[in-house]
């Protein structure tokens, strides 16, 4: 069966699960693993498009020169498409990333993305640091309160606004999902987590109320891919 009981039955959003990435004390093989599978998840799955996007939205034509703060940022895949969005349109995009697991801050610097290691609810950077503040599939791993708190010190240190891209919850994507990890081969801990991260999704009117409740104005739109796409400004 493609999708765990808890999926067939429930439609309401909760935190259901853990994740390999919720455990900053997993095997550092298995996460380094499962990061190169998201990051390839993020390219073929409409990932990386949907912060492309977002991002097009929030700044439109304004300025040339970017700095751009990718939490939870993983392999840094999301940040090298963003360098290379900047480059076709004649802009400089200066990309930062930060991540709670070693693994992950590993293997992002060694694609030359300059990282920090901490929380997201907690961010070691000043207030308006950089232009924008990318929260990508990083939100639904926290409770609402969680949530909101991560929302709000995206906003302090973003100059210019936050977008957030995540996923709709979906049985339908849930189940396109786990069929796709298994025809790519993707590891055991990728595909089933991926199938708990859809379950931890979110509609629409439910990210709309995060980003209010942290203070910010936003706009937001759903997207291929069964992803949402949210991004606001401090109100």
């Amino acid at each position: 069966m493609l999708l765990p009981r808890w999926l067939h039955r429930a439609r309401a959003r909760h935190a259901a699960g853990t994740e390999l990435l919720d455990d900053p004390a997993a095997d550092p093989i298995a996460v380094r693993r499962s990061l190169q599978n998201i990051a390839r998840a993020n390219t073929l799955f409409g990932g990386t498009a949907a912060v492309l996007w977002g991002v097009e939205r929030l700044l439109a034509a304004r300025g040339r020169d970017l700095s751009i703060l990718d939490l939870g940022t993983g392999a840094g895949d999301i940040p090298g498409a963003l360098r290379a969005w900047g480059r076709d349109r004649g802009r400089t995009v200066r990309t930062f990333g930060l991540d709670r697991l070693k693994p992950a801050a590993s293997l992002a610097r060694s694609g030359d993305l300059p990282i920090a290691l901490g929380c997201a609810s907690t961010l070691p950077f000043r207030t308006d640091a950089v232009d924008v503040v990318i929260v990508s599939q990083l939100l639904h791993h926290f409770e609402r309160d969680a949530a909101i708190g991560i929302l709000r010190e995206a906003s302090r240190v973003a100059r210019r606004g936050v977008v957030v891209a995540d996923l709709v919850r979906s049985r339908t994507a849930a189940a396109l999902f786990g069929l796709g990890a298994r025809v790519l081969g993707f590891d055991e801990h990728t595909r089933v987590d991926g199938i708990t991260s859809v379950g931890r999704g979110y509609a629409p009117d439910e990210l709309a109320e995060l980003f209010g409740a942290a203070g910010l104005t936003a706009s937001y739109s759903v997207r291929p891919g069964w992803r949402i796409v949210a991004w606001g400004y401090r109100a």
